[in-house]
């Protein structure tokens, strides 16, 4: 189905194994992003509080920092076997966080789905930059990258209906039985490789300069930072302030998943046009507004709500943008680079959970929509200089 969206000038491998890729990373991104929505209803379920389960969030993402060894790993495999693999890591990782009774427990799982997620991303993001120049990638790239938005609309919508219906355990039992299906289409659907040893790889002349790489960490950290400051919040400001329960947070998820589709579309559109820096500044200076707004009106829900959806869809068009960017970071070798850009995420990510959910513990939603502004500001800075700096598109 989406090949139809690539041109004849795309690998016809690429072309042909688009739609899998895309449903496998849908069924990957389900299973990551269903517990923030449902964080409060995990807590309970592993006798704590919000803050105890932020914490055991706030561990989990910095088992992030193990990325760039996930990168090397990723390099010496074939891609599709990095692909496998990581499948079932994320399937055990599931497992286990569907059947803890304890905070620690719960992280483990989580520890274990996030760098299984680290394993598949790498080997399909290396897979797709061996096989299209860096002139096209934002447009394949974007297309696969809608699975982070279908796995909101379609994954975490069913998994949080069989939430409402049983139990949070049976909804992550549903994401698990997805994994292992996608696993077993990717061993059979996808051919073995030996590494980075096609045209796009050999012939790319388009790296991020060494100088600006660090400039590209701190942007990715910020970046992540802000998407995280509202994702691990704003599940529970609903259902505080507005009395969602689990069923309407799963429609709440289907809104969020319109939202980021349209922005992963846009971006597979126009980031090869516009430039990947410029792109990026854009979507995480929109996010700097929206969240500023929800800071302002999180006390009322027709306007706080719009203006949440907004900052999750930009953030969404922003990271997606900047994916390409990471691919380049180093020469000849996109699973190292696209790990390093991981890692500085990571800490962002980890960096931010904890004061977000204690802020909103003590202040309310307008202070992490703070936070978020502040880190996404960062972000701005950050690609404002790469584009100065005469960063390639």
């Amino acid at each position: 189905m989406l090949h139809r969206a690539l041109d004849d000038s795309f690998p016809i491998e690429v072309r042909n194994r688009i739609t899998l890729l895309t449903a496998a990373r849908t069924a990957v991104n389900s299973c990551v992003r269903f517990a923030p929505p449902f964080l409060a209803t995990i807590a309970r379920g592993n006798g704590t509080t919000l803050a105890g389960i932020g914490v055991a969030v706030a561990i989990s993402e910095l088992s992030g920092l193990l990325s760039p060894l996930n990168g090397e790993i990723v390099e010496r495999l074939h891609r599709r076997t990095a692909m496998v693999l990581g499948l079932i890591g994320v399937a055990s990782g599931v497992t286990l966080a569907a059947s803890s009774v304890h905070p620690a427990m719960f992280a483990v799982g989580l520890i274990v789905l996030s760098q299984s997620k680290v394993m598949f991303d790498l080997g399909l993001g290396a897979w797709t930059t061996d096989r299209v120049p860096y002139a096209q990638r934002s447009r394949v790239m974007g297309l696969v990258e809608i699975s982070w938005a279908l796995g909101l609309l379609v994954g975490v919508s069913l998994m949080g209906l069989a939430t409402a219906a049983t139990n949070w355990r049976v909804g992550y039992g549903l994401g698990a039985a997805a994994i292992v299906a996608m696993a077993g289409l990717i061993a059979r659907g996808i051919a073995p490789d030996s590494g980075p040893h096609t045209q796009a790889s050999r012939t790319a002349r388009v790296p991020v300069k060494v100088a600006d790489v660090a400039v590209l960490i701190f942007g990715m950290f910020c970046l992540m930072g802000a998407s995280q400051a509202l994702f691990v919040t704003f599940g529970s400001w609903l259902e505080d302030a507005f009395d969602f329960t689990p069923a309407t947070l799963s429609i709440v998820a289907v809104g969020l998943g319109f939202a980021e589709l349209i922005a992963s579309l846009t971006s597979s559109r126009r980031t090869d046009a516009w430039g990947k820096e410029r792109s990026t500044a854009v979507g995480a200076a929109l996010m700097v507004l929206a969240s500023v707004g929800l800071a302002v009106w999180h006390g009322h829900l027709l306007i706080g709500l719009p203006l949440c959806i907004i900052a999750i869809a930009v953030f969404e068009f922003a990271i997606v943008s900047a994916i390409p960017l990471s691919t380049a970071a180093i020469a000849g070798s996109p699973a190292r680079g696209m790990a390093l850009m991981m890692g500085a995420g990571t800490i962002g990510r980890a960096t931010a959970s904890i004061p977000a959910t204690r802020l909103y513990e003590r202040y309310g939603m307008a202070w992490p929509a703070l936070l978020c502004a502040g880190l996404g500001t960062g972000t701005v800075v950050a690609m404002i200089s790469l584009h100065r700096g005469d960063q390639p598109r």
